[in-house]
């Protein structure tokens, strides 16, 4: 291992004083270019000023011009288009761990002032891999974002708001002014009261627009693989077992090694629960542990590391409590306090104590299991890259683990690079780095030491001396020789793919060694391949036996509906009604991407449909502008009879000259009179009141 350079070395002397100053966050240098290499930025703490109204950018002008792409949105969406909305702009990249941190606080803002305030996501790119559109694309629907996000592939909307660091969140008003910014994480109360004084303003003045703002989210449309983003894999080649952490999904699922399913841990509904395992629930599950019959989880955005039993089959959480937690210094007993984003964890050899990836504060955490006690084991919790002594040391988002019993290695995300820890600490420094140069020196070269390149690298596996490395987002997988810091491609051609054929790969998350064989979570691919080493040749993991988890099913509310209460209609005798649906909207257009959701009910005689009938409602793609609905019914119905009908619609729509998208929904109630002679359906109309086909 060679001197660490200098800008490591004499960072690691200012390091604590910047973690004294608070909570910090990643900074961009303002004028766009890249540090020269071997430096990185200064991080800022958190403590900025109140918001204060900004100057030069305000209602005139477009403030999304320079957009390269729109996502949770059918069309473009001009600032102008939200004049009487209170407006979050939400800068961030989807490497980024405190931004990850900010999306809860900004699903709470958007369920309090559902009708007052839009947000927008401004997606301005760190890592090369983050400006690709469609890469985007699957972070938005993993995270579960809901509002509309902008591609910022070019930083035009950065540059424009004067932004230098991720996350950053800028008010717009009702008028369309730019009236200031915070940066960082942590300011839901602070955001939660300017909003809340943004909106009295303007609905006293009558400048609020109320009107419903919805969108068609990306993470709304259905999956049906067996897994959805898995993060890691855990290869058990003792007990012919992978443990695949399948997060989309929040849950567990077990294998044998061929991928024949066993068992799965977890509801498959976000949530923290413990119990048996068809009652506990995960969030966002990422690295795994096995020891003896326990399973440890790094249950990342529960904040909390749970433990799986396998022989009881019962889930218990062990540490956090489901809050994130600040803490950077101290211990503290089991689920007295919260983590702070666990991203992976492994044993510490021949011990009963846990070392964990705590990402969050971009530390390593040492965790005792017969004690409970848990706390920071190594880096200050400043955001670089510094090696030195356990508490001078600095990673920067750690996400990956291993061991070969003297070291514990790390995949350094936000670095790139692969960094090693002493367990003894005994080794002088203590910390010190394989390959990686600092927060924005990244790329795919593979090479000695100071020269290596990576690029969000998430992953580790040990074996024989060598280190296999999930190369996250240049789609390969590498293997590293530590003590000769080189490193080479093991597979992946670099390209976004699944083919086994010429290997590929789509921003694997995690590796993990059975003998010869090494286990990928090809995350963004929804896949587990494995890849013989000494052939190299890469398959596909066919999994049986495993299904996706049922989602949810609640009866729709249709809160904004318009009421109809049409006339008689007439229908001929039958055991079912045909129901014709006009779904014009004079002003409007559907969005062929977003199903119409539709419920039937029989208010006086719910017995009356057949069990074929959805009690939650049901989903259709109509083509063109209606929709036929069939309504089997539980016997036949004679002439003379009635039945009142109630049918409710959803309607996805954009504006027909662009802006903006909204949902219309409809309430037609109609009385149905059996009728010998009659037409065949009921056609119901947003403009006009049911009328008889014939």
């Amino acid at each position: 291992m060679t001197t660490p350079n200098a800008p490591r070395a004499v960072a690691a002397a200012v390091a604590l004083l910047a973690v004294a100053a608070g909570m910090a966050w990643l900074t961009r240098p303002q004028d766009g270019p890249d540090p020269a290499p071997g430096t990185s930025p200064m991080t800022t703490p958190i403590r900025p000023a109140s918001f204060q109204p900004q100057q030069g950018i305000g209602a005139k002008q477009d403030l999304f011009e320079g957009a390269v792409a729109w996502l949770n949105s059918a069309q473009p969406i001009r600032s102008q288009d939200l004049i009487g909305k209170i407006v979050l702009l939400d800068f961030w990249t989807y490497c980024c761990i405190n931004c990850h941190h900010v999306i809860p606080d900004l699903e709470k803002l958007e369920r309090k002032y559902a009708n007052e305030l839009v947000v927008i996501g401004v997606h301005s790119p760190k890592f090369e891999a983050e400006r690709d559109t469609e890469n985007i694309r699957k972070k938005v629907r993993e995270y579960g974002i809901k509002h509309p996000v902008i591609n910022d592939a070019e930083m035009t909307i950065w540059r424009r708001f004067g932004v230098r660091s991720w996350p950053t969140l800028a008010i717009i008003d009702a008028r369309g002014n730019f009236r200031g910014s915070v940066a960082g994480e942590g300011h839901f109360e602070r955001l939660d009261e300017f909003i809340g004084t943004l909106v009295a303003e303007h609905r006293e003045k009558g400048e609020l627009d109320e009107t419903p703002f919805v969108v068609y989210a990306e993470s709304d449309r259905p999956s049906d693989g067996p897994l959805l983003f898995p993060g890691k894999v855990l290869a058990d080649p003792a007990g012919d077992r992978l443990f695949i952490s399948d997060t989309g999904h929040h849950r567990i699922v077990v294998t044998n090694l061929n991928g024949e399913g066993q068992f799965i841990i977890g509801t498959g509904q976000r949530g923290l629960t413990d119990g048996s395992f068809t009652e506990a629930q995960f969030n966002r599950p990422q690295g795994t542990c096995l020891i003896g019959d326990a399973l440890y989880v790094a249950d990342t955005e529960n904040h909390a590391i749970r433990k799986v039993d396998l022989s009881s089959r019962t889930v218990a959480t062990i540490a956090g409590n489901g809050t994130q937690s600040y803490r950077r210094n101290g211990t503290f007993r089991g689920t007295a306090e919260g983590l702070n984003s666990p991203w992976d964890l492994i044993q510490v050899p021949g011990l009963a104590q846990l070392i964990v990836a705590m990402a969050g504060p971009h530390q390593l955490w040492r965790f005792d299991l017969n004690s409970g006690i848990i706390g920071p084991w190594a880096g200050s919790g400043r955001e670089d890259i510094i090696d030195g002594t356990y508490e001078n040391a600095a990673f920067a988002q750690p996400s990956g683990l291993a061991t070969d019993g003297t070291f514990v290695y790390v995949a350094d995300s936000e670095v790139s690079g692969i960094r090693r820890v002493s367990l003894s600490g005994k080794q002088t420094p203590q910390v010190d780095t394989v390959v990686g140069m600092g927060l924005f020196e990244f790329g795919d070269i593979d090479g000695t030491g100071d020269e290596v390149r990576l690029q969000h690298c998430l992953g580790l596996a040990f074996g024989d001396g060598l280190l296999y490395i999930a190369d996250t987002y240049n789609n390969k997988v590498k293997v590293c020789d530590p003590k000769a810091r080189m490193v080479r491609t093991l597979v992946g051609t670099g390209e976004a793919g699944s083919s086994d054929t010429a290997p590929s790969f789509y921003q694997p998350g995690g590796v993990s060694l059975a003998g010869k064989t090494l286990y990928i979570a090809d995350s963004n691919n929804h896949l587990i391949r494995a890849c013989d080493l000494e052939s190299k040749q890469v398959r596909t993991v066919s999994l049986t036996g495993i299904s996706p988890p049922e989602p949810p099913r609640k009866k729709p509310t249709f809160s904004l509906a318009t009421a109809i209460d049409a006339p008689k209609a007439e229908v001929v005798p039958g055991d079912s009604i045909t129901v014709e649906l006009s779904l014009a909207i004079p002003g409007f257009k559907l969005q062929p991407d977003a199903p119409v959701l539709f419920l039937v009910e029989a208010p006086d005689a719910p017995d009356a449909l057949g069990p074929a009938v959805s009690p939650t409602g049901e989903t259709a793609s109509p083509e063109g502008n209606s929709l036929t609905i069939p309504v089997p019914l539980s016997r036949p119905f004679a002439a003379g009879e009635e039945l009142t009908l109630k049918v409710s619609a959803s309607i996805f729509a954009c504006a027909e000259k662009g802006g903006f998208c909204t949902v219309k929904q409809y309430c037609w109630t109609v009385p149905v009179a059996f009728t010998a002679g009659a037409g065949s359906a009921v056609r119901l109309s947003p403009e006009h009141p049911a009328t008889t086909a014939e």
